[in-house]
């Protein structure tokens, strides 16, 4: 077993420090978010309907 084994896998990352950002920065950093959150968004949707099939298959 490797030390590695032990470590928790999703570590919280700190915030990042937008106060010295400007604001054309803030704005494409902002549109890249919403970007990744309709990505994120979409997987759980196709995951949630492979899901239901197969529930949908199973339970005949």
């Amino acid at each position: 077993m490797d030390i590695e084994d032990l470590e928790p896998r999703n570590t919280p990352t700190k915030p990042k420090d937008l106060s010295g950002w400007n604001i054309e920065d803030l704005e494409e950093y902002v549109e890249k978010m919403h970007a990744e959150i309709e990505r994120a968004q979409a997987m759980i949707d196709s995951k949630r309907n492979v899901s239901s099939a197969a529930d949908a298959l199973f339970k005949r």
